[in-house]
Order: structure tokens, then C-alpha cells, then sequence
């Protein structure tokens, strides 16, 4: 067996190859004799340290339980309660928009009943008729009530939003108050200011 020659490594030298380890692995390959017990194979042999990596076979199962299932038992309680908050969030805004089609009826059937000459019925007539053209899908069963006096009128409507979810329905009252226009005065024709 033929041995090479190679000047003996000071300390701070470099072995070639990317890295260390690698490069004394290289010289066990290149042929060096490292099995026998010569004293000139002794001498020769590379000494280092590295051992390739034993790879350890991760648990199957953890030891003492984990968090397996966690995520879906956390999905299980997280969709439920995300789906019902979205669920309150449209129904707040059905019920804000009924509320404004209800205000904006009773203040439309207020300007009518409060004019002078005309009735508490003309007042919920012209209620109805806003309500009608605004639609009922977003207002279910509306009622409107109109009361006219000689100080006075006031106009009231009332239902519930539409509802989402089935379970609760979410009341609707608007009240729209104004004075009454007094009746006009008729003067003598001779009198005046």
C-alpha cells in the first residue's frame, strides 16, 4: 500500500473543502489507512472528531398528549361565534335602516297633518304612502298612528326590522311631534291695522 507524504498541520491551518468536518471526512475516503495498527498508519490516521449525524426518528405520538386536535376544537368554537357576530352586526344595521325609514315616514306624514285644513287622517294616509314607496322589506308591519289637536300633532310609527337570524325580532318606534298651524282668522272687511 502506498502512503502519501503530507507535511504535518500546524494549528491555525485551514482544511481545504467547505468546511472542516467535511474535509476530514474527505481524507478517510482518499485512502489513508485507518485500520491498521502500524505505527507509520497510526501517525498518518486523520484525527477528528466527526461522525456523520444520526438522524433520530421524531415520536409519532407526543409524550405527554400535545396540542393534536387542538386547532380543530379551536375551529369548532372560534366558527360558531364568528358567524353569530357577523350575523348581530347585520342585523344592528337592518334595524338602524328601518328605524330611519320609519323616522323619515313619520316626519313626512307630520309636514301633511299639521297643515292647516287638513286631518290626522290625511297625516297616516301620506305615512302609508312613504312607507309603501320606501318598501317593507326592511320594516315588517308597520303601524302608524296620527293624532292632531289644536296645539299639537303627532305622528307615530311602529313594526320591527326584518329579522336574520330568526330567533329575535328588534323593535322600531318613531315619533315625529309638531305644532299645529292655527286656523286662519277672518276679519271684518272694514277692520284692520
Amino acid at each position: 500500500m502506498v502512503f502519501r507524504s503530507r507535511r504535518r498541520r500546524e494549528p491555525n491551518d485551514v482544511l481545504p473543502g467547505p468546511n472542516r468536518q467535511e474535509a476530514c471526512h474527505n481524507r478517510h475516503i482518499r485512502g489513508i489507512p485507518t485500520s491498521s495498527s502500524s505505527a507509520r498508519a497510526r501517525r498518518l490516521r486523520p484525527r477528528c472528531r466527526w461522525r456523520p449525524a444520526r438522524h433520530r426518528r421524531a415520536r409519532r405520538f407526543p409524550r405527554w398528549g400535545g396540542e393534536s386536535g387542538a386547532v380543530a376544537a379551536e375551529l369548532v368554537i372560534a366558527t360558531p361565534l364568528l358567524l353569530l357576530l357577523i350575523l348581530g352586526v347585520v342585523q344592528f344595521a337592518l334595524w338602524e335602516h328601518a328605524t330611519g325609514i320609519a323616522e323619515a315616514a313619520a316626519q313626512q306624514g307630520l309636514s301633511v297633518a299639521r297643515l292647516q285644513g287638513e286631518t290626522a287622517q290625511a297625516g297616516t294616509a301620506e305615512t302609508r304612502t312613504i312607507l309603501d314607496q320606501l318598501g317593507t322589506g326592511v320594516l315588517v308591519a308597520p303601524q302608524v298612528t296620527a293624532i292632531r289637536t289644536g296645539v299639537t300633532t303627532t305622528v307615530v310609527v311602529s313594526g320591527h326590522a326584518e329579522s336574520v337570524v330568526g330567533m329575535f325580532t328588534l323593535p322600531v318606534r318613531a315619533t315625529a311631534v309638531g305644532p299645529t298651524e292655527p286656523p286662519a282668522t277672518v276679519t271684518a272687511a272694514g277692520a284692520g291695522p
